[in-house]
């Protein structure tokens, strides 16, 4: 893609882990960004920091948007050439249209969708979506798994498996639904791009006031964290191993579906698929001065070969392995002191 300084990209949700890692590449790599900001965000240091990025000051322009006002991300939108929809909500705020998350992620996906259509400028919209909404779980009701998981597979919403965790539930049904609607919108004539990540992990220059949500669910076996442990069993459970990917791979998998000439369908962005055992094993030969307990040394492996291979075959190549992953995870964890030093 020549003359980058041309190029318009919109990126929702900027304040995020991989929203704003994804604006420090895009700004690095010449593009003038558009992102969008929460009303009213208690961390004032994540757009101070977003700010003082090198080629934020000429190349960066911040809009205020609300997932649960989706009318609010149209300023941002317009006149753009890509935009990467980031922002996802965890948590249901009262006073708005919409009765529950779900309502808001899929009511705003399609708002995005309209006006990336109504700008006549937007060439492709990239979606961040979930590896979670893609479960190789059999869809019969029954406990197996299908031989392999790959982009065909839809994760079956009313399994007792995906019901189990009410936090992951509501986060699948959200996910899954806000990346079919997105897609039907290929037949208008919009390019929709579904990048399904796994959990994501690694280090982060953009150093927040605490470690981002997903590297603490890799770290969650060096600091006995019980609760964030079993979100991650519950993980393992639905998609019958763990995906785990480096947040420099995210955004660089993101750019990579960008500045392809035409893209258009779901990919997996994951490159890294192990049990939590092994995981726990790596952390144990690695970092022996944390203390592993036999516990999570003893959780069952399955044998689920890994087929989400799409974006391999477009010629995207993955840089870090599992334990470049974790190096880096704890990397982030000391930094901002979720780990000791």
């Amino acid at each position: 893609m020549d003359q980058k300084s041309n190029f318009k990209i919109c990126v929702t949700g900027g304040d995020g882990f991989v929203g704003s890692w994804l604006i420090k590449k895009l700004l690095e790599k010449g593009y003038i960004v558009h992102t969008t900001l929460r009303p009213n965000l208690e961390d004032k240091s994540k757009v101070d920091l977003l700010k003082s990025l090198p080629g934020a000051e000429t190349r960066l322009i911040c809009f205020e948007a609300e997932i649960y006002d989706p009318d609010t991300f149209e300023n941002a939108i317009q006149g753009c050439d890509f935009v990467f929809h980031v922002a996802t909500p965890l948590q249901h705020i009262d006073g708005y249209l919409y009765k529950n998350v779900v309502e808001a992620c899929v009511g705003a996906a399609k708002k995005i969708a309209s006006f990336c259509v109504k700008s006549g400028t937007v060439k492709r919209l990239i979606y961040t979506a979930s590896v979670l909404c893609a479960s190789p779980l059999k869809e019969d009701g029954s406990d197996g798994y299908k031989d392999s998981i790959d982009e065909t597979c839809y994760t079956p919403p009313d399994h007792p498996l995906t019901c189990h965790n009410e936090y992951l539930r509501v986060y699948i049904e959200s996910k899954m639904k806000s990346e079919k609607e997105l897609l039907s919108y290929g037949s208008s004539g919009l390019e929709v791009v579904a990048l399904a990540l796994g959990v994501v992990a690694g280090d982060t220059n953009l150093l927040y006031s605490s470690t981002p949500v997903s590297v603490i669910g890799g770290l969650c076996q060096l600091t006995n964290n019980e609760y964030v442990y079993q979100t991650l069993r519950d993980t393992e459970e639905i998609l019958g191993k763990l995906p785990l990917v480096h947040i420099d791979d995210v955004c660089e998998a993101h750019i990579f579906c960008m500045e392809k000439p035409s893209m258009s369908g779901r990919f997996f962005c994951t490159n890294v698929f192990v049990s939590s055992a092994e995981i726990a094993s790596c952390l144990q030969q690695n970092y022996p001065e944390f203390h592993i307990k036999q516990e999570y040394l003893d959780v069952p492996k399955r044998e689920i070969k890994w087929g989400g291979t799409k974006l391999e075959e477009k010629e995207f190549e993955y840089k870090y392995d599992l334990k470049m992953i974790l190096d880096d995870s704890i990397k982030c964890g000391r930094k901002s002191g979720y780990l000791p030093q």
